[in-house]
């Protein structure tokens, strides 16, 4: 399984960013977590096969009706072990 990292600015706090990722991760059958950042950004950790990585990094660029994603970061990461696709703490 392959696993990144997706940093999201732009108006993504306070507009169901979080929970949006969450579902649109479980549809898809990853696993990892999204949180809130003090910085204003919303991190997310996402761990699944090459085409759901993609699809949710799509997701992420265009978010929920009330946001609007001025731009997104993807890093790559390692699988931390998660079992299933949460919210975590803000961080």
């Amino acid at each position: 399984m392959a696993a990144i990292r997706l940093l999201v600015s732009g108006r993504v706090q306070g507009v169901g960013f979080r929970a949006f990722v969450e579902r649109q991760a479980l549809k898809r059958g990853l696993r990892g977590w999204v949180r809130n950042r003090r910085d204003g950004t919303v991190e997310a950790l996402a761990i699944g096969g090459d085409a759901e990585l993609a699809a949710i990094e799509e997701d992420c660029r265009s978010g929920p009706r009330l946001s609007r994603v001025d731009g997104v970061e993807r890093f790559p990461a390692e699988d931390d072990g998660s079992a299933d696709f949460r919210q975590l703490p803000t961080r």
